[in-house]
C-alpha cells in the first residue's frame, strides 16, 4: 500500500506535534495505537476496525508523513490521529497526560523508552503487536539487552510474528510467559473493491494486453528491470510493463531513466497510454487495485537490499509474485508462499529474467503460480481474531472508552 505525498499543512502539523506545541483531543479511557509509518498502519487498519466494532473508541499515532496520509486515507475521520512526540523527556508524557488512554498497542518494534516510562509511571498497560525483531535490528537489541530489559519489562504481553521474533524477543530479556507467537496481521487483509474491467481498459484500451506489474521499485532496480526487459519483450512482444516507484519523490527520476533507454513512456496522471510499452504509476493509493488485473507481479525491494515489500497484497487478489533474492523483511511469509509455489525468490537477476520470461511463455505455470496464491490466503484466516481475543484481558468495559 501505498499513501499520498503530504501536504504543507501536514507537514506543519507534523513539526508541532513531535514538539508536543500541538496535542490532541482528550480521549480518557481511549485505545492508543501506535504504528510508525506506511506498512505498520496498513497491518493495524483492521485491528483498529475490528476494535471499533466492538464498541472501542481510538486514537492512532504515526512518526512519518506518509503514515499520517494513509492513514487518513484508510480510516478517514472515524478515528483520531496524531504525529508521536519526539522520545524526550517531558513530551511522551504530556501526550500521555493528555489522552488518557486505556491501553497503549504497540505495533512491530516500535519501542520508545520515553513512551515506555510514561506508560508506567501513568499505569497505562501496554502490549506489543505484531512484533517484529527484524535481522537488521536483532543484534544491535542483544548487545544492549541490559537497556530494553528494563524498558521492556513493564510491557504485559508481547504478541509476535513468529517462534524466531520470540526466541529474540527472549534474548532480550523479555519473559517467555509474557510471549504469545500469534502470527502475522498483514494476513488480515481483504481485495480492494474495484471495478477490475474498467481498471484494466484505463491501462489498455486493447484489453488484450498481458501487463507485468513492478511493484514499489527503488533506486537502481529500475534499472535492472530495464536491461532484463528485451528478454520478455522478445518472449511476449506486446507486453505492457507497469513500473511503480515506492516513494513519490522519485517519479521523476524513474521516468527520466525510462525515456533515456529510448522507450515511450506513458504516466497514469496523464491517462494517456496508447502505444506505450510502459507505464509509470505516478500516484499514490492505486497499487492495491493494479494487483487484481496483473498477468504477472514482480516485487520489489527485493532487488536491491532493501528487505522486500508485501507480497500479501498480491496474494489476496489471486496473485503469485516473483522477487529478487532480498525479502528478509517478509522472509517467513515468503518462505511460506514459496514453500505453496505461491511464489518464486530468485538468486539473482539473470534468475529473475528468466523466471519472468518463463512464465510469459507458459501461460498454464502462470495460473498455477496465482491459483496457488488464492489457496494460500485461504489457510491464513484467524490471526486478526487471535489477536483480538489475546487483548481481551487489558481492553477496558466498552463505556468507559466512550465517556
Amino acid at each position: 500500500m501505498q499513501a499520498g505525498p503530504p501536504s504543507p499543512t501536514t507537514q506543519t502539523l507534523k513539526w508541532r506535534q513531535h514538539l508536543s506545541l500541538s496535542l490532541p483531543a482528550e480521549k480518557s479511557g481511549c485505545i492508543w495505537v501506535h504504528a510508525c509509518s506506511v506498512g505498520e498502519v496498513a497491518s493495524v487498519a483492521p485491528l483498529i476496525k475490528g476494535l471499533q466494532h466492538q464498541g472501542y473508541n481510538i486514537h492512532l499515532t504515526v512518526v512519518t508523513a506518509t503514515g499520517f496520509t494513509h492513514a487518513c486515507r484508510l480510516l478517514g475521520e472515524s478515528i483520531s490521529i496524531s504525529f508521536l512526540p519526539w522520545d524526550v523527556p517531558g513530551l511522551m508524557a504530556r501526550l500521555a497526560r493528555r489522552l488518557k488512554p486505556a491501553l497503549l498497542l504497540l505495533t512491530e518494534t516500535e519501542f520508545w523508552p520515553g513512551m515506555l516510562s510514561a506508560c508506567k509511571t501513568q499505569k497505562i498497560p501496554v502490549i506489543g503487536i505484531n512484533t517484529r525483531i527484524s535481522d537488521r535490528s536483532f543484534p544491535r537489541y542483544k548487545a544492549t539487552r541490559f537497556f530494553w530489559q528494563h524498558w521492556l519489562k513493564s510491557a504485559a504481553l508481547f504478541l509476535a510474528q513468529s517462534s524466531v521474533d520470540a526466541e529474540r524477543l527472549q534474548a532480550m530479556g523479555i519473559d517467555r510467559s509474557n510471549i504469545q507467537v500469534i502470527g502475522n496481521l498483514k494476513y488480515a487483509i481483504s481485495p480492494p473493491t474495484v471495478d477490475a474491467a474498467s481498471l484494466r481498459l484505463k491501462l489498455d484500451t486493447s484489453n488484450n494486453r498481458p501487463i507485468l506489474l513492478i511493484a514499489s521499485t527503488h533506486e537502481g532496480e529500475e534499472r535492472a528491470i530495464l536491461n532484463m526487459w528485451p528478454t520478455w519483450h522478445a518472449a511476449c512482444p506486446n507486453l505492457l510493463t507497469v513500473i511503480v516507484p515506492r516513494h513519490p519523490q522519485r517519479f521523476e527520476q524513474v521516468a527520466e531513466l525510462v525515456q533515456e533507454k529510448g522507450h515511450h513512456l506513458s504516466r497514469w496522471s496523464e491517462q494517456d497510454n496508447h502505444e506505450s510499452n510502459f507505464i509509470l504509476l505516478d500516484a499514490m493509493g492505486i497499487l492495491g487495485q493494479l494487483y487484481t488485473i496483473a498477468d504477472a507481479v514482480i516485487i520489489a525491494g527485493s532487488l536491491e537490499n532493501i528487505g522486500g515489500h508485501n507480497p500479501l497484497e498480491a496474494a489476496v487478489c489471486g496473485r503469485g509474485v516473483v522477487t529478487g533474492p532480498y525479502v528478509q523483511n517478509f522472509r517467513e511469509i515468503m518462505h511460506d508462499m514459496q514453500q505453496q509455489q505461491a511464489a518464486i525468490i530468485t538468486n539473482n537477476n539473470q534468475e529473475l529474467e528468466q523466471a519472468i520470461e518463463e512464465l510469459l511463455q507458459n501461460p498454464e505455470q502462470l495460473k498455477r503460480l496465482h491459483k496457488h496464491a488464492a489457496l494460500f490466503m485461504q489457510d491464513k484466516t484467524g490471526v486478526l481474531e487471535a489477536t483480538l481475543e489475546a487483548i481481551t484481558p487489558w481492553l477496558p468495559a466498552v463505556a468507559e472508552t466512550t465517556k
